[in-house]
């Protein structure tokens, strides 16, 4: 893992968010992006090296909408860059972390994803990312 890529934190709406973390961060949101295969809308913000992924759900049973009713707005995963996605999965893989896709999948802001399970890693889901060429 060479740094962490971003962190994402789910939302109820952008239309209050967003304006909230423009002005928290002193930065306008960069990018919005539609992820429809996760029923996710995605937000970006960067300052510095730092990167905040808002999340919004597009529908009412999407796995960020279940993860707000359970528990609440806030904090939902750390991503980290990796260099190699693939040897990635395959190494933590290999140490007995469950990972939630058996192979990388596209992802906003022109990444390939993996998450590993938060059963294993201190209840805190992981994101892997791989800038892709595309």
């Amino acid at each position: 893992m060479l740094k962490i890529e971003h962190i994402g934190l789910a939302v109820k709406q952008f239309g209050t968010a967003i304006p909230l973390f423009e002005q928290l961060l002193n930065t306008p949101c960069y990018k919005v992006e539609n992820v429809a295969s996760e029923q996710v809308n995605t937000a970006f913000f960067q300052k510095g090296e730092t990167k905040i992924e808002l999340l919004e759900s597009t529908s009412p049973d999407g796995i960020i909408a279940r993860f707000i009713e359970k528990k609440g707005e806030g904090m939902h995963h750390i991503a980290f860059e990796v260099a190699d996605i693939e040897a990635e999965m395959k190494r933590l893989s290999d140490a007995g972390f469950t990972l939630l896709n058996p192979v990388p999948k596209k992802g906003a802001d022109n990444k390939l994803v993996c998450f590993v399970h938060p059963k294993d890693t201190n209840g805190v889901l992981i994101e892997l990312c791989q800038e892709t060429s595309s």
